[in-house]
């Protein structure tokens, strides 16, 4: 049996030794926004009916992952000199909501794979650049190993030592998502050079002798995200795979604003996908209160007041999002001190909107269908779990923190990957 077939082990017992992912299927090759939109509108309403029980039973995506890789959309980022369909920040964005609303999961697994190509953009050169490329228009998958717990001290981070021509990577890593079902996993790595420590992305390849994967989350959201643990022990790894990491935020860049709209995009998703879950359930199913005076749920005033307030937090998020898809795009065509700051500030504000209108639309799923929503079976409170489980990715305070510091202090935000 396969792990397609079967789920994994428990938490308790991890599979550390998980079957790699099959070669991807021939790829379509998406060709402008309109497409890539349309295509994660097919693919969503295949990926819906099951997201339940998946989450349940913690059945990991095999099959919809390679649904993924065949529709193309894992190449829509690669700009058009390259032959992708280089569509804009918005346009992923919503890409990704549309996913993350039919299932929060498979939202969120493809988020690295993005922003992998980012750093490539950024830091690599032609040759590494259409390489890879190359490959997410094939229909690759690139998952990651970026952060890990605790290590401050150096020597116990996860790094690169020079090995004739190339180099050997040792470390753990932790919240690895999408890792499992990798076909290339780009890995947050050290290196020593001239006595200060440079950091770099090197996309190992998920087959290469040394690499132990756990499917280790244990979450209660996000359940079959595969954001599992990786152990590198004396990997070979090619100087062709290594790409410069330290000077992306040294200098202007757009990594963390188009990693943070991508984290915004999945929780506008999941909010989406709770208000859709909420509309049937309490026309359907639920219950007047006795003191409205009324026959059904659906025509409660207090009911209806409150689905009027999501739809709208949910609308002006979306808004936001959106708003900040386009600046994010102005940053990336000419990436300055300011423009890199507007596209930070932009996506912070709406990250903070995504935030709460997801969580909203979670709990109000049952404080309007009541009790019955509760039920185990159904599976409703996958859209809460899944929402306060990503927005916990970085903390939204710091989000206000910085929105406020730019407009009244003119303080430009810190660049790095978490604003």
């Amino acid at each position: 049996m396969t792990l397609l077939q079967t789920p994994p082990p428990a938490p308790d017992h991890p599979d550390s030794h998980p079957a790699p992912a099959a070669p991807p299927p021939r790829a379509h090759r998406i060709r402008d926004d309109a497409e890539a939109i349309a295509a994660a509108q097919l693919l969503a309403e295949r990926f819906a009916p099951e997201a339940a029980l998946r989450d349940r039973e913690r059945r990991l995506p095999w099959a919809e992952l390679d649904a993924l890789s065949a529709s193309g959309l894992l190449g829509i980022t690669v700009p058009r000199e390259f032959g992708g369909a280089g569509v804009s920040s918005g346009t992923l964005a919503e890409v990704i909501a549309i996913l993350a609303a039919a299932d929060g999961s498979l939202g969120q697994i493809p988020q690295n794979h993005y922003y992998a190509l980012e750093v490539l953009r950024v830091g690599g050169v032609v040759a590494q650049q259409r390489a890879f490329y190359d490959l997410a228009l094939a229909g690759e998958r690139f998952g990651n190993a970026l952060a890990e717990i605790g290590h401050k001290d150096f020597k116990r981070r996860t790094r690169l030592t020079p090995d004739g021509d190339g180099f050997r990577l040792d470390g753990n890593k932790f919240y690895c998502t999408g890792a499992i079902f990798a076909h290339r996993i780009p890995t947050l790595v050290v290196a020593e050079e001239d006595g200060r420590e440079v950091t770099y992305i090197a996309i190992v390849p998920r087959d290469a002798e040394g690499i132990t994967i756990t499917d280790d989350w244990d979450g209660f959201g996000q359940r079959v995200t595969g954001s599992g643990s990786v152990t590198f022990t004396d990997v070979r790894v090619k100087a062709e795979w290594v790409i410069p990491f330290s000077a992306s935020f040294e200098t202007p860049t757009t990594i963390g604003p188009v990693a943070q709209l991508m984290h915004a995009a999945i929780d506008l998703g999941i909010g989406r996908g709770a208000l859709a879950a909420t509309l049937p359930f309490i026309r359907d199913h639920a219950r007047p209160w006795a003191d409205a005076k009324v026959e059904r749920a659906s025509d409660d005033p207090l009911t209806l007041h409150h689905i009027g307030d999501v739809k709208v937090r949910l609308r002006a998020a979306e808004a936001l999002v959106r708003r900040a898809g386009r600046i994010v795009d102005a940053a990336q065509l000419q990436p300055d001190a300011q423009t890199v700051a507007a596209a930070s500030i932009a996506v912070a504000e709406a990250r903070a909107a995504t935030t709460t209108a997801s969580l909203l639309a979670g709990t109000r799923l049952f404080e309007l269908g009541g009790t019955a929503s509760t039920l185990d079976g159904l599976g409703l409170d996958r859209f809460w779990r899944n929402a306060r489980t990503h927005t916990l990715h970085d903390p939204v305070r710091w989000k206000y923190h910085a929105i406020g510091n730019y407009y009244l202090n003119d303080r430009l935000p810190a660049r790095h990957g978490a604003l």
